[in-house]
């Protein structure tokens, strides 16, 4: 799908629509207790009778992945996902297990989960040990992919969207939980998994630089392989997509979908841009690490830094920003109108860390934060 639209200024550039995918991460938990139960593997042989290899292992027995199919249609990531998450549902019931779409869990297991049962990540067990030991009970994230042509040009993507990502990172916040206990943050997940190496903002890098860099961090040892490579936006190593890994999984739809199609909407922006020789602003490292924790500590309701000054600005108004950056992209894939709707509605009615943290504060019972968010994740 590609049109010519105005990009910056008076300037027009051809926009060509990449093509996107989502995997997202679930924990299961007891249907009795709300606690993670270890049923991954159980419900992962049910789910496969229907969904083949789009449902995955994780790390911990608790957690379980799908990953829906490449797609330029918002509506055809909708049906889908809803599909994988109704079957997933479905295997978990029948497991005895409630599906969960939360950064973390709400309740803490009685013990800490053991790494599921296979070669590699037995080895991450070995190398890591107590950041692989399962006492923070796991982290579910989710991940959108964006198709590129090649490896250079997803390199050059994210050396373009890396600015932005903080802003993608805010809007879906969804674990305030840690250990029981209100974390202080709207994004656990994002503070427990930060404790693995290469977890960050990506370095700006072409293509020969990058393949220098990902050889030396698996041969220092740091990494077990290049899989291990888990920067905010990482070029695949197995097809020609860039995949964006900030943000926390989300019980509510409308989120992963209006972050997909803003994700998306501005990767087509940049992309025209890349090809028509525009220069490109960024921001220090350090100071995007500051803007990520930033945006794990507040979601929404703080600030961030002006992706051009650095400038800390309130984050409602870098959302809008994003927005109009994207404006371009999603005019492209006749998306514009669903992004405002559905974005309009989730800065309406809160980020999913706000929403569990009202759950919880009704009753002051963790257990209906959990039901809660099992219910919000088939709704």
């Amino acid at each position: 799908m590609a049109v010519r639209l105005p990009v910056l200024g008076a300037t027009t550039c051809a926009i060509q629509v990449p093509t996107m995918g989502v995997e997202e991460e679930f924990f299961l938990v007891d249907a009795d207790s709300r606690t993670p139960v270890a049923h991954g593997p159980q419900v992962i042989a049910d789910a496969r009778r229907t969904l083949g290899p789009l449902v995955q292992a994780e790390l911990y027995p608790t957690q379980i992945e799908v990953c829906s199919s490449p797609t330029l249609s918002g509506s055809d990531l909708r049906a889908e996902l809803s599909f994988l998450r109704r079957t997933l549902a479905s295997a978990a019931e029948r497991a005895g297990c409630l599906l969960v779409a939360s950064g973390t869990p709400v309740l803490p297991g009685a013990a800490p989960t053991k790494v599921t049962d296979t070669p590699r990540y037995r080895r991450m067990a070995e190398r890591f040990g107590a950041v692989a030991d399962g006492s923070g009970g796991g982290v579910c994230g989710c991940h959108v992919h964006l198709g590129t042509a090649s490896r250079a040009q997803a390199l050059a993507l994210a050396n373009r969207i890396r600015p932005w990502l903080p802003m993608v990172q805010a809007l879906a916040v969804n674990s305030p939980f840690h250990a029981g206990k209100d974390s202080g943050f709207a994004s656990w997940r994002a503070i427990q998994w930060n404790q693995w190496p290469t977890v960050g903002p990506s370095p700006v890098l072409d293509e020969a630089g990058y393949e220098q860099l990902a050889d030396a961090l698996v041969d220092s040892g740091m990494l077990l392989d290049r899989g291990m490579i888990y920067w905010y936006a990482r070029p695949s190593e197995h097809v020609p997509t860039l995949e964006i890994r900030v943000a926390d999984v989300s019980a509510d739809l409308d989120t992963t979908i209006v972050i997909a199609l803003l994700v998306r909407g501005l990767a087509a922006v940049l992309l025209a841009e890349l090809e028509a020789g525009i220069p490109h602003t960024d921001l220090p490292t350090e100071l995007l690490r500051a803007a990520h924790w930033r945006a794990a500590h507040d979601g929404l309701a703080g600030e961030g830094l002006d992706p051009v000054s650095g400038d800390r600005r309130p984050m409602r108004e870098l959302v809008g920003r994003l927005l109009d950056r994207a404006e371009p992209g999603l005019a492209a894939a006749a998306d514009a109108g669903t992004v405002r709707r559905l974005l309009d509605t989730v800065m309406a009615r809160g980020t999913g860390a706000t929403r569990q943290l009202h759950a919880y504060h009704r009753r002051g019972e963790l257990r209906d934060v959990v039901d809660d968010l099992a219910q919000t994740t088939l709704s």
